[in-house]
């Protein structure tokens, strides 16, 4: 993650000194702010990578020796027949379609999407996993 904080930091330090330029020279207030924000917006992720690294130092990702192997590790399973992606891509595109056409499709856009994202968090809650003791047997 040090690579990744030292180029958001580049991108902080250009929309900084774009910033204080623009600032002297247009005497512009909004184009000020909105250079200003980026500026905060792009320190604010590379304080946030810049702790992350300190706390959990290299990733193999980091390292020129890494294999590929180096990085495995548990991955989730992720069902080929769940109905949530395609809810949530319904609730977007009915929101979106709402911003036009009215509150109305809005709400119901928001609806199914907050009905796809509570079924995608929640699908696996009972799931039990291959090898897991279940509640009835014994330990």
């Amino acid at each position: 993650m040090k690579t990744e904080a030292v180029l958001f930091a580049g991108v902080a330090v250009f929309f900084g000194v774009t910033a204080s330029v623009y600032g002297a020279w247009a005497r512009d207030p909004a184009g000020t702010a909105v250079l200003i924000v980026a500026f905060l917006m792009a320190a604010l992720v590379s304080f946030f990578l810049t702790v992350q690294y300190r706390r959990r130092g290299r990733r193999p990702q980091d390292t020129r020796d890494a294999e590929v192997a180096d990085t495995a590790g548990p991955v989730e399973f992720f069902p080929p027949d769940s109905p949530w992606p395609i809810t949530l891509a319904g609730g977007f595109g009915v929101a979106a379609v709402g911003v036009v056409y009215g509150v109305w499709l809005l709400l119901i856009g928001v609806g199914l999407l907050g009905m796809g994202v509570f079924g995608m968090v929640f699908e696996h809650a009972g799931r039990q996993e291959p090898g897991e003791p279940s509640a009835e047997e014994p330990r």
